[in-house]
């Protein structure tokens, strides 16, 4: 295996200890970069040039990719991203101007080096960060794809705005728009039921026993 190997099974982006762990020599590693197609983002890292860029940001700021930015790259519902989201350490100095940057404390360590931040620390950044039902449609896409369950967040030492999200976040919403509808029409006091079958048909929301909702997003609009 070469050394072009080794980093790509670490993902294409790796501080150059993990490559020396399997084995490689610093000599090995420049011999590598002096043939070209790789980047050094920072000092002790390596990369391929052709490497996701947010990775290669991250690295090469010394930073996490957190909030919804993360969410959005794992697939979550995010309504809008509007710049790079990260996490950096208290006390750590990190000058980017053209990024938001989270301090707070991880729920889960972030082992030195990591790029992508876990799914607890995500939900948490985006419970602080977001506005509540943005940040609610977050959680709800989160548990709608498994990547985490109500019993293993009640467990997290939440703070206020994060435990409310867990008071209210649901597996069953299939977009971040039923989730606005469920959480913007909690007033009415009604059962507000998501993805149910009637009369063969699968109906987005049912309010109460006859108000069916029909929720078209993105994938429904144009010409027709």
């Amino acid at each position: 295996m070469t050394v072009e190997q080794a980093l790509r099974a670490l993902g294409g982006v790796s501080p150059t200890s993990r490559v020396m762990a399997r084995g490689y020599s610093q000599y090995d590693i420049r011999k590598a970069y002096n043939r070209g197609g790789l980047i050094r983002p920072r000092r002790g890292w390596i990369a391929f040039r052709s490497s996701d860029p947010q990775l290669l940001f991250a690295a090469g700021h010394g930073v996490t990719l957190s909030c919804v930015t993360q969410a959005k790259r794992i697939g979550l519902w995010v309504l809008e991203e509007d710049r790079t989201h990260v996490a950096a350490p208290r006390g750590r100095k990190v000058d980017l101007e053209d990024a938001k940057i989270h301090r707070r404390r991880p729920l889960t360590p972030r082992p030195v080096g990591l790029l992508e931040d876990g799914i607890d620390n995500v939900l948490d950044c985006v419970a602080y960060c977001q506005p509540h039902d943005e940040a609610l449609a977050v959680w709800d896409s989160a548990l709608q794809k498994g990547l985490t369950d109500l019993q293993k967040l009640e467990a997290l030492p939440l703070g206020p705005k994060a435990r409310r999200l867990v008071s209210e976040a649901t597996p069953f919403s299939d977009s971040g728009l039923e989730t606005f509808v469920r959480s913007r029409m909690s007033w009415l006091g009604l059962p507000i039921r998501f993805q149910i079958w009637l009369h063969g048909h699968r109906v987005d929301i049912l309010i109460g026993d006859r108000l069916v909702i029909q929720l078209d997003g993105r994938d429904h609009v144009g010409a027709q």
